[in-house]
């Protein structure tokens, strides 16, 4: 719903092996995306998009020019949807990136005027009760039956007794995980 996106679209995650993402990506490539980038912190995690999610490309931010990168990949055309959870630190490169008319969901303002693009801040916290169960209807209806199919996969780092949540917050921490840590309560 936020980024109003429709078949044909290329899109680009942020922070692409984190759990929201590796949703994000399979509903996005499930739905027909003309191509889907991510840009995550180490090569282990550009392999597991590549590998594990099927990425059009993905790119090391600490490593890479990823903005030069994707625009190279995408012919100069920019990505339509940019999906950003990580912030400050990577705006600039969105606007660079962006297509005409894009849409940025998650500043050279010159940038941003020229481009048409649109700005949107989201969170599903604030958000109103009709309107979430907007969004659950849609991914029952839409993402439900392509989990049950195998169509759709969960990844999960690690699965932690409730009393090592310590050790659990401490490999959150390390931002090397890739998908969902569980704390399990018995």
């Amino acid at each position: 719903m936020i980024g109003a996106y429709k078949p044909g679209d290329s899109v680009l995650w942020h922070a692409g092996a984190s759990s929201i993402s590796i949703a994000g990506i399979q509903l996005a490539k499930s739905d027909s995306a003309s191509a889907v980038f991510v840009t995550v912190g180490t090569q282990e995690k550009v392999d597991f998009c590549l590998d594990k999610l099927g990425v059009t490309a993905g790119h090391n931010y600490r490593t890479h020019n990823w903005a030069s990168e994707i625009l190279k990949a995408a012919d100069g055309r920019g990505i339509n949807i940019i999906i950003d959870f990580v912030g400050a630190t990577q705006f600039q490169g969105n606007l660079n990136v962006a297509a005409c008319d894009a849409r940025i969901a998650g500043v050279d303002i010159g940038n941003l005027l020229r481009k048409r693009a649109r700005l949107e801040g989201s969170t599903l916290r604030s958000r109103d009760e009709r309107y979430q169960k907007k969004v659950r209807d849609l991914l029952i209806e839409h993402a439900l039956p392509k989990f049950r199919d195998g169509t759709f996969m969960v990844f999960i780092e690690k699965v932690l007794p409730f009393e090592d949540i310590a050790d659990a917050h401490r490999l959150l921490e390390s931002n090397c995980t890739k998908g969902k840590v569980i704390c399990t309560i018995v």
